[in-house]
């Protein structure tokens, strides 16, 4: 069976799985840990201790907590990403197995949140490296203990770039012969045409 937000795939077995671990807390406490979850996904943090206190009753052990957090997680954020709406999502839900009570609690959590998370998901999404600075230099071998004259330039490039995700400078440095120079050269200015052609 199909289910929108899994994208119209099969659901993964392990959200199969989890979902009977769901079910084993109240509807209210499932609702606050959908609160803890969302909070996550909208990059305000988790509160560990709190979703502990949660799931005490239901006497989680460890590895049911982090798999409850997952598959919320999962679920939210795959239903946010295709644009489920509520009504659907507590309905496929339920097909799954969870019961009504819980899925209308995860699904009233859901909707509160869904733009906000909705732009979450946007902003962290196809997000690329940036380039930093640049610096090259270019050394002439006039002759080598192998060959009498070899008289060829070697350019030396070091590319630094800033990952988007921890803001740190990573070098990439790169050895090419001035031919190969020439066609990298080339090749990015026919690069920088097209995309400005685009504009």
């Amino acid at each position: 069976m199909r289910f929108r937000f899994c994208g119209d795939l099969d659901c993964p077995d392990w959200v199969l799985a989890e979902i009977s671990t769901l079910a084993k807390i109240s509807s209210v406490k499932m609702k606050l840990l959908c609160a803890q979850v969302l909070k996550d996904l909208l990059g305000e943090g988790i509160d560990y201790q709190k979703i502990t206190k949660l799931t005490s009753d239901a006497k989680f052990e460890i590895g049911d907590v982090k798999a409850s957090i997952a598959v919320l997680s999962f679920i939210l954020s795959n239903a946010a990403k295709h644009n489920v709406d509520g009504e659907s999502l507590s309905s496929e839900l339920q097909q799954l197995g969870l019961p009504k009570e819980h899925a209308t609690g995860l699904c009233k959590s859901y909707e509160d949140k869904q733009t906000a998370l909705q732009e979450k998901l946007k902003d962290c999404s196809l997000r690329l490296n940036k380039l930093d600075s640049v610096s090259w230099r270019v050394d002439y071998t006039l002759s080598s203990s192998e060959l009498k004259e070899v008289n060829e330039p070697l350019i030396h490039i070091k590319f630094n770039i800033r990952n988007v995700d921890t803001g740190k400078l990573e070098p990439t440095v790169m050895s090419v012969s001035a031919d190969k120079f020439r066609v990298l050269l080339t090749e990015l200015r026919q690069a920088q045409a097209m995309m400005n052609s685009l504009n």
